[in-house]
């Protein structure tokens, strides 16, 4: 069993679980996290279940029940209910520099070249000045967003 992160449900937060699970009108995300509780419990109910044992009953990664374990100690039953969202990624491109990356992408290719690669219009962002650096990747990802 996991010492670290060792779950004590109330006799509240267990009955708001099993009616949670017994209902069933929840996401299933939920309703694992809810489950995974209930197994982990170790407050007068019984023997809690390790982590090997609940990741085999409930068709779930060890890592993920260690995760709803750890939220639950250190932010509550909410916390372990509900996925945190992830962080968003900064755009490396901002609008005005897409707008010269398809500008560049709609004109000719440079001279003793047949067309455009990805990786010079990359090189060639980079020698404008539009940015310091840039990878081919974004500009894909930049010029397929804007077909």
């Amino acid at each position: 069993m996991n010492k670290r992160f060792i779950v004590r449900l109330s006799g509240d937060e267990r009955d708001q679980l099993e009616a949670l699970v017994v209902k069933g009108k929840a996401a299933a995300r939920k309703l694992t996290r809810a489950r995974i509780l209930l197994k982990a419990d170790c407050s007068d109910s019984g023997p809690a279940w390790s982590d090997e044992e609940i990741s085999r009953a409930l068709d779930v990664g060890t890592i993920t029940v260690h995760r709803v374990r750890r939220d639950f100690v250190e932010g509550g039953l909410e916390a372990a209910l509900i996925r945190r969202p992830l962080p968003r990624r900064h755009r490396m491109l901002d609008g005005e520099q897409e707008a010269h990356l398809i500008a560049l992408a709609c004109g000719g290719p440079p001279a003793g070249r047949r067309r455009w690669t990805l990786r010079l219009w990359a090189d060639k962002m980079v020698e404008l000045g539009q940015i310091d650096t840039i990878s081919h990747e974004t500009i894909r990802r930049a010029l397929k967003k804007t077909s």
